[in-house]
């Protein structure tokens, strides 16, 4: 094999991923779990530290074990902090790595250069892709498939020479992987397929337990024929004749329990983590056989999106309901390319192990356990795709097994095809620049999508277009009545617009459609609370704190019920559990200062005012009382610091000027007291206070 050639290859699709990917350097982070996994992620933003460690490999969130890709992400923080494209960049280059491993490994094993070039380009370049590598939350995905193609070219050095070294390589690959995303968790059925194609151990191991019943001659010249055949076979890309024989199959199923038993652990702690989440619907809400009917439909509608891949979407709806003919037509389907490939499979045995790699490894996103509420989604064919790109290429060349026919026809095609791929790709890339240009898109080439017209709906209302809003939040609704996130959307719109009877209808209805719904139950006390019905509204924010004890906002407005009767103890027990939750919790923060202030703990009161500044440098009041506080510790040149960053931000203040003034008149420096105390009677000609430390810093200076 020409290494030049291999080179050549292996730039060529670092180049070409780079350029269809390329805007996603643009992009900023979508309002879609990002804010879960990264933006408001306090632990992701601390950085890496061992404290940062400990949590991930003990946290749960988004509904997901997987304490790598957190580390990913806190990495990624402290090396780009908030510039999201350095972010989208880490991930264009793990799957660029993914590329190059599966690159690596069909060409080794296939010895197939340029086939195996066209699958590993199929792969980085289709549309589909593009959900995995723009989306910041999907460092799961890429990060997975590294590891994931990694460990396979890894199994192809440990077949090739079997030491344990290499072994170890490829199951801690596999390992890494499954702490990214629990997507690889079929790697073992995977790698059953392939050794029977292309890597002919199934073959080899039959003949191997024939030989051995024969006489040394007889061995000898069976393993000059054994040569031949798989010589013969590899150059016609068919397999060799096997018969059953359990022996065949006993030493690789054996090699695989370690693989088998990690898959099992992977998985139990998956399923766990994602009912811990809330994730996993309920059989009772999804029947099993409209899961199963889901299932049989997405597989065809996943190979249509894969050889058409047009109006994609970041969300498509949940469909419990399908028409008969296309249920038929997906059982028609799967049934026929099934019982095909298992015909060919002697013929064809890429056929075989492609279209078993696609269906088997769809199974764990298929909906027969459904995780969340999306019926099917772009970042599932990751991984499956593969599959059908061996089918097709594989499929292609022994349709066409003349070299010339190849060059002169599909050489060229093959090239057309990269390139429309490459633009369908950076044009859906160009979707994720933003939240509203993706829900936006989402719900012009998908029907009925109400998911989108929520997200639409909360983000206008962000903007401050409110009629915008909650004209979409109508159509969520309408499209959905028992969404119940869209309901309470709409209840925060109307109070905004003063209509806070109909907001509070819009919250009870959707706690009625959801009692676990947090938010709606915050929501409802804050209204009931402005209504003086305090006792009510405690009741709900207590509600939301059963269902999640880690909400900040109920936690807060707790606080601030118990500030009104006087139970001080309670407010800042609240306070403190609302910064556990939200460490950027400002008016928590600032509350809690101010009673500790007002409690003689100064010590702690500065440090809170401290975090306040920090996170929101345009705080007067958390300038000014840490000024205050630290000038009355006699720490001058701190106060005086603190007085500074705030004198721009209220320059006409007195009081501050005031202050500012006897910080640095208790430092010595009498000449700028004064003109600060100058301006303060300017400011306010009876403020007595100012007269008084004015006439007293002029006597001290004309006595000097």
């Amino acid at each position: 094999m020409d290494k030049k050639q291999k080179i050549i290859i292996i730039i060529s699709l670092i180049v070409v991923t780079f350029i269809a990917f390329g805007p996603i350097l643009q992009n900023d982070f979508v309002n879609y779990d990002d804010y879960v996994y990264i933006t408001d992620n306090q632990q992701v933003k601390s950085g890496i530290s061992v404290g940062t460690i400990k949590w991930a490999f003990g946290a749960v969130v988004g509904a997901n074990w997987h304490p790598l890709t957190l580390l990913s992400h806190a990495l990624d923080w402290s090396l780009f902090g908030q510039w999201a494209g350095g972010h989208h960049l880490v991930s264009l280059l793990f799957h660029i790595g993914a590329v190059l491993f599966l690159f690596l490994f069909l060409s080794k094993t296939t010895q197939s250069l340029w086939p195996s070039a066209v699958v590993a380009a199929l792969f980085a370049l289709h549309p589909l892709r593009v959900e995995s590598v723009a989306w910041a939350s999907e460092r799961k995905d890429v990060l997975s498939m590294f590891f994931g193609m990694a460990a396979l070219y890894a199994y192809a050095f440990y077949v090739e020479d079997k030491k344990i070294s290499k072994y170890i390589m490829c199951l801690l690959m596999f390992v890494l992987s499954l702490l990214s995303k629990p997507m690889l968790v079929t790697l073992p059925f995977i790698l059953l397929l392939l050794d029977y194609w292309p890597l002919q151990r199934w073959q080899n191991n039959l003949y191997q337990q024939q030989s051995k019943q024969q006489s040394p001659s007889a061995q000898l010249l069976k393993k000059e024929k054994v040569k031949k055949k798989i010589v013969a076979a590899e150059q016609k890309n068919t397999a060799v004749p096997t018969q059953s024989n359990r022996q065949v199959i006993k030493p690789l199923l054996l090699e695989k329990i370690p693989f088998f038993f990690l898959t099992i652990i992977s998985s139990v702690v998956t399923l766990w983590a994602q009912n811990h989440g809330g994730a996993v619907a309920a059989m009772h809400t999804l029947l099993f056989s409209d899961r199963v009917i889901n299932a049989l439909v997405s597989y065809v509608a996943y190979l249509v999106k894969i050889f058409w891949p047009v109006n994609l979407a970041v969300f498509y709806p949940y469909q419990s309901v399908f028409p008969a003919w296309q249920i038929f037509a997906a059982v028609f389907i799967l049934i026929g390319l099934t019982v095909l490939v298992t015909l060919s499979l002697k013929k064809a045995p890429f056929l075989f192990v492609g279209w078993f790699w696609y269906v088997g490894t769809l199974v764990p996103v298929i909906g027969l356990v459904q995780v969340g509420i999306q019926t099917m989604a772009d970042r599932y064919t990751y991984l499956p795709s593969i599959g059908i790109s061996i089918m097709l290429i594989w499929g292609i060349l022994y349709l066409v097994p003349k070299e010339k026919m190849r060059k002169i026809f599909l050489l060229p095609v093959a090239c057309v095809l990269l390139f429309i791929l490459t633009i369908l790709t950076w044009q859906q890339c160009g979707h994720w620049k933003h939240s509203v240009s993706l829900w936006s898109h989402a719900a012009n080439v998908t029907e009925d999508n109400y998911f989108a017209h929520d997200a639409l709906g909360n983000l206008l209302f962000v903007e401050n277009k409110k009629d915008e809003a909650i004209a979409h939040l109508h159509s969520a609704i309408k499209i959905n009545p028992f969404w119940d996130n869209a309901y309470n959307m709409l209840g925060v719109a109307q109070v905004a617009q003063g209509k806070k009877e109909e907001a509070i209808a819009r919250f009870l209805e959707a706690i009625r459609i959801n009692p676990y719904n947090e938010k709606a139950q915050v929501n409802l006390g804050i209204s009931l609370e402005e209504q003086g019905k305090n006792e009510e509204a405690k009741s709900h924010y207590y509600k939301a704190l059963e269902i999640n004890p880690a909400n900040a906002d109920a936690h807060y407005n707790l606080a601030n019920l118990f500030i009104k009767k006087r139970e001080m103890q309670q407010a800042v027990h609240h306070y403190r559990e609302a910064i556990k939750s939200n460490p950027d919790h400002l008016a928590a923060r600032y509350n809690l200062a101010d009673i500790l202030a007002k409690q003689g703990k100064t010590g702690e009161a500065i440090e809170h005012f401290r975090e306040v500044a920090r996170i929101n440098p345009s705080s007067f009041q958390a300038l000014n009382n840490l000024g205050v506080m630290l000038e009355n510790q006699q720490r001058h040149d701190e106060a005086i610091h603190y007085y500074r960053l705030a004198m721009p931000l209220e320059p006409n203040n007195p009081r501050l000027h005031f202050n500012l003034g006897v910080a640095l008149g208790n430092k010595g420096d009498l000449e700028q007291a004064i003109e600060h105390f100058h301006r303060a009677v300017e400011l306010k000609p009876d403020y007595q206070d100012a007269r008084r430390a004015l006439k007293i810093a002029l006597g001290m200076k004309n006595k000097n």
